[in-house]
């Protein structure tokens, strides 16, 4: 797994730029969206090529099998 980071630069007048790195795929949106409700409103934004990669998706299948002993 690669690294992922949030870096976070605050100007000297108060603009906040917020650099999502190793994030791939449409999750670095929903990082960079909840920092956006914490700092305040948001200007603009700009699609890394990371936005396009596929991200890590995590799947999971539950299969249950019920097994009656005796219950006939």
């Amino acid at each position: 797994m690669s690294d992922e980071e949030i870096e976070i630069e605050i100007g000297a007048d108060g603009k906040v730029v917020v650099r999502t790195i190793g994030i791939k795929g449409p999750r670095c949106v929903d990082v960079a969206e909840a920092i956006a409700q914490v700092v305040g409103r948001e200007e603009s934004r700009q699609l890394t090529d990371e936005y396009h990669e596929a991200g890590v998706q995590a799947m999971a299948r539950v299969e249950q099998r019920v097994r009656r002993f005796g219950l006939d």
